[in-house]
Parts: C-alpha cells; structure tokens; sequence
C-alpha cells in the first residue's frame, strides 16, 4: 500500500509587525533629527588636493564672502542639550550689556551664521522673512576699537575649548579679509585650523609649481 504524502503549505510570514516597526523607527528619527539650517551666504571656495574633512560637530565656522563679509557660526555640539550656542549668545551678549529673552536664545540656537554687529542681533532673530533677515547682513566688526569677531571666538571656545575652527572664504575674496581672520584667530591662541574647500580635487605638476 502507497505512502499518503500530505501536501506541505509554504510558511507564511506575517510582515506586519516589521511595517509597524519600520514606521516606528522612521517617525523617531523624524522627531529627533536636527536638520541643519541653510546657510545665509553662497560661499564658493576654492579647489584643493586635500581629502581631509572638516568635522560636523563642535566647529566654529568663520565665513568670508565674496563681497569681503565676515560670517559667523558655532553649532549645539554632539549633546544639544547643552545649548552652547545660546550660552554663547548670552556671554557676548552681557559683554555688551544686551540682554536676550528665552524664545530669543531658543530660536537662535537652531539658526545659521550671521554677519552684523551684536545691537543688531535681536532685530535679525526676531525677523521672520527669510529674504529681509538675510539683508540685514552688512558683516562682523574686526575693528582694533571694536573686535567683535573676536569675541564671539573667545567666548565659544571659553564654553568648550576643543571647538575646532573652519574657515571658508569665497574665491573671489579679498586675501587681507581672510588673512584678518586668521589674524584674530591668533591672538586667540588658535593656531590650528581647516580651510574649507570644495570636493574637487586639482591636480599639481611640478611644472605649475
């Protein structure tokens, strides 16, 4: 007598725990995801041979554009909870007697880099057109009488000393501007930092040496 062979059904599996997951996961980072501001300037910087990448964390980025305007950025670091671009503001700040209001440091912790003087910092926060905030740039003080750039440098790294230090000049700027910011980071005792180029690589023969 024959062998009944019984018809084996494939296995099923049941994906929907794993969808649910997924959608999960998705709205987590969602929520928790710091999407980085766009920047305030077009800067286009130069070539380079160098493959070494400026970090994303803890940098002070100081931007010079085209039309010799200096920009100023520090991000919240890896931890944003310790809100040190707002403790930043609020060092400068007191430095020259103005005062921030909560909603004010909050809003600016999460906005990009800036080039105008301290007093006209609250108007620039407070301002909720992209294109009039964007205007008002007229670039930091380097002044010997009134350094600014410079004291937004010292506090930043008064906060957290390990901040590193870009600097991004546009190609068509002039030389004496970005030679005057690695002046002032100098006399900062920074004596170590990137210059930003773009991801171009040039090639050099001895011949253009």
């Amino acid at each position: 007598m024959g062998k009944i062979k019984i018809h084996a059904k494939p296995p099923k599996i049941d994906m929907t725990p794993m969808v649910d997951l997924f959608f999960l996961l998705l709205i987590f980072f969602i929520l928790t995801a710091t999407f980085r501001p766009q920047e305030a300037v077009m800067v286009d910087t130069p070539s380079s041979i160098s493959n070494t990448t400026t970090p994303e964390k803890h940098i002070i980025t100081l931007m010079v554009s085209k039309d010799n305007m200096i920009f100023f950025n520090v991000d919240n670091g890896i931890d944003s909870s310790e809100h040190l671009r707002g403790k930043i503001l609020q060092a400068v700040g007191k430095q020259y007697q103005l005062k921030f209001t909560p909603a004010e440091i909050k809003k600016f912790e999460i906005m990009n880099s800036f080039a105008l003087p301290i007093d006209k910092l609250k108007g620039w926060i407070n301002e909720k057109d992209i294109k009039l905030r964007d205007a008002m740039h007229t670039g930091i003080p380097v002044d010997s009488t009134d350094n600014q750039l410079l004291m937004w440098i010292r506090f930043a790294r008064q906060y957290y000393p390990d901040f590193e230090v870009a600097i991004k000049g546009d190609r068509d700027a002039d030389y004496k501007k970005v030679k005057r910011v690695i002046d002032i980071l100098q006399d900062n005792n920074v004596n170590k930092f990137n210059l930003t180029t773009n991801l171009e690589s040039v090639e050099i023969s001895m011949e253009n040496l």
